[in-house]
């Protein structure tokens, strides 16, 4: 069911993005289950990346957000599924996606269910997922955060939430970033740059709410907030205005819980 990277689907900027976790660094990192792993900024500022904890199962601090998941969930840059396995392990219907193979296999091998593809490509259960996760930083695929919500919104069910872990400080920040574990001197080789945001809760909240998300909760576990919200029953188009999209929210009592069993893989 997935796709390689040479197929139709992503261009530009996407497969750029998409391209650049694929390298060896990152790879290599999840076969070892271990860093040191890095984003690198062009001024050489480094982003930790932490490999160990996403290989290791999902912690008090992880479950403190699937707890709040509602009906079928979709994990958006699922990396190496610790995520997805605990939600299929507690009754959940999980998809994870991811743009690197090496990701998308130890999700499988670990009994959960992935994709290999971008956020950006057509997706099972378009508009039925009843929670979307952007966990680990993933608010910062892309680069453009209001594009990513807006999809992420096309993507939910009415009424369904986006569960999304932000930074700890108070940032709206748009950079170009490479992978980098730090050989890269050593090497003299480099990963491709690609686009990456970093956002604390207020700007997330700046960017979503005029797109129709609609804040439900935010809490802090371990120093890692997160910010619940949810979808109004319309998507932002651009033929509507964001008061058009918040005159039509809903309130939790009104989404419908997927009490059925349902997969919105159904069909697909």
């Amino acid at each position: 069911m997935s796709r390689t990277m040479s197929e139709p689907g992503l261009t530009g900027p996407s497969l750029r993005d998409a391209l650049s976790w694929t390298t060896d660094p990152y790879a290599n990192a999840l076969r070892k289950e271990r860093g040191p792993l890095f984003l690198r900024r062009t001024d050489g500022w480094l982003l930790p990346l932490d490999i160990e904890r996403w290989c290791a199962d999902a912690d008090a601090t992880d479950l403190s957000a699937l707890r709040r998941c509602e009906g079928p969930v979709l994990d958006i840059g699922c990396g190496p599924g610790r995520l997805v396995t605990a939600l299929t392990a507690h009754g959940h219907r999980a998809l994870g996606i991811d743009v690197s193979e090496a990701a998308v296999a130890r999700t499988l091998r670990l009994g959960g269910c992935a994709l290999r593809r971008s956020v950006f490509e057509p997706l099972p259960g378009e508009g039925r997922w009843g929670t979307a996760l952007l966990i680990d930083g993933n608010i910062g695929i892309g680069g453009d955060p209001r594009h990513l919500l807006h999809r992420t919104a096309a993507l939910v069910a009415p009424g369904g939430l986006l569960i999304a872990e932000t930074a700890p400080q108070d940032i709206d920040e748009r950079s170009e970033v490479r992978l980098d574990d730090g050989r890269t001197a050593r090497s003299g080789t480099a990963a491709p740059q690609f686009s990456w945001a970093r956002l604390g809760a207020p700007a997330l909240l700046r960017y979503a709410q005029p797109l129709g998300w609609h804040p439900v909760d935010q809490w802090e576990s371990d120093g890692r907030p997160f910010v619940s919200l949810r979808r109004s029953r319309a998507v932002l188009t651009t033929s509507q205005s964001p008061e058009t999209v918040n005159s039509a929210a809903v309130t939790s009592s009104q989404f419908p819980r997927n009490t059925s069993g349902d997969s919105p893989l159904a069909g697909s």
